[in-house]
């Protein structure tokens, strides 16, 4: 084993790791303001029928629905839903990295 092989493992075994708890920090906080966002341009936009399709959320979200205050409840669903699947991801990612390291 050379020197060039010894240092490129430890490179890859320092870098491979993810942060799950930052990865559910990011996650969250996108899903959230992208849900907030989404709700709060088709407000604005207004119309005879708002969101049809986001509306279709609330079969998930209880209380979500195509208004200001709606924006507001999907922000928090979209930061929990964000947050618990960049959780798992980072997990999951985790485990197979230390799964292939061994």
């Amino acid at each position: 084993m050379t020197k060039q092989d010894d240092a490129s493992r430890q490179v890859t075994r320092a870098v491979a790791r993810l942060q799950a708890r930052i990865l559910a920090l990011v996650l969250g906080t996108m899903c959230g303001l992208g849900l907030f966002i989404m709700t709060a341009w088709l407000v604005l936009k207004g119309g005879p029928q708002v969101g049809l399709h986001l509306r279709l959320l609330r079969h998930f979200f209880i209380g979500y629905d195509v208004t200001w205050p709606g924006a507001f409840i999907g922000l928090v669903y979209g930061a929990l839903s964000g947050a618990l699947i960049g959780w798992v991801i980072g997990r999951v990612y985790n485990r197979i990295v230390g799964l292939r390291n061994r």
